[in-house]
């Protein structure tokens, strides 16, 4: 009983990941149409999260204290985590924002590629899962048949996938920070990613604010560093310390579901028909993927 109440906390807590990461066009959209940097968007969005983090943990008497070994870890995470954001906002200037999300949700593949590499091999029922999950989104994003492919889009969106699909095995697998709190996690790896993206605004030659206007502009940062970066991640550890990586992965598609239907409620985009039916075959292959027994990771 205290094993299966586990995995449905790991399952809840990977859902609410992918759904929380999904509102990402919700706050960025606005941003990118008022021309706020990239980077000096990324960095107020990791800054802010890693912020109320700490708020969060110094009213809880949660302890920041980690080991000397464990610094370049985290330090690792951070720049995974911040390279995933960078290569999926990169690739928007390239190609277009579906391509760019089917992409990325090639993570999971990698994710069970990088965990046979560590000799734990995923169930077949993960992998009919994986399958059907990355035919449901490749038919929610669906592009148009007049695209054309740009090499540099291409590599990174595929560098975003890759760079989270590491993020997730070394947050499930590696002992070294077994005995930090996703809490702890979360904290240092905005740290590092806030660090790394006011490094590149200041080489950049760019303001660190000086392009964010009014309240609006400030109200979607503050949006984007609360529900699709520390929401996220905290549930993203949550969840892969409970159900393992892959499955956490694969739960990821909560994700291109959530940017869609934002796209149809708040931006008046079409409902397709092939968006109803990948949407029907994402959520039939979570639920094959949920019922399964005696799941590890």
């Amino acid at each position: 009983m205290n094993s299966r109440k586990t995995q449905l906390t790991g399952y809840a807590a990977g859902i609410a990941a992918g759904v929380s990461y999904g509102f990402n066009p919700l706050f960025a959209k606005h941003l990118l149409v008022d021309n706020v940097p990239v980077y000096s968007m990324l960095f107020f969005r990791y800054a802010i999260a890693a912020m109320f983090m700490g708020l969060w943990m110094l009213l809880s008497k949660e302890s920041f204290k980690t080991r000397p070994s464990q610094i370049p870890l985290l330090m690792l995470l951070g720049l995974l985590f911040a390279s995933s954001s960078m290569g999926l906002f990169e690739a928007y200037n390239f190609i277009p924002a579906g391509l760019a999300t089917t992409l990325c949700y090639l993570y999971p593949v990698f994710t069970a590629l990088v965990m046979l590499f560590l000799h734990k091999k995923p169930s077949a029922r993960t992998w009919c899962s994986i399958v059907a999950t990355l035919a449901g989104v490749g038919l929610i994003c669906m592009p148009s048949s007049n695209i054309s492919i740009n090499v540099a889009g291409l590599t990174l969106a595929i560098w975003s996938a890759m760079s989270y699909a590491i993020y997730l095995v070394i947050v499930n697998n590696n002992h070294k920070i077994s005995d930090l709190s996703p809490h702890t996690i979360t904290f240092y790896a905005l740290i590092f990613g806030a660090v790394l993206f006011m490094g590149i605004t200041l080489f950049k030659g760019e303001q660190i604010s000086g392009a964010i206007k009014g309240t609006i502009d400030w109200g979607c940062i503050i949006g984007l560093a609360l529900i699709p970066t520390l929401i996220s991640m905290l549930t993203l550890a949550i969840s892969t310390r409970q159900i393992g990586a892959t499955r956490t992965a694969v739960l990821g598609v909560f994700e291109p579901m959530t940017a869609i239907l934002i796209g149809l409620l708040v931006y008046g985009e079409k409902l397709t028909a092939s968006i109803c039916i990948g949407l029907i075959i994402c959520v039939g292959a979570v639920i094959f993927l949920v019922t399964e027994k005696n799941a590890t990771s």
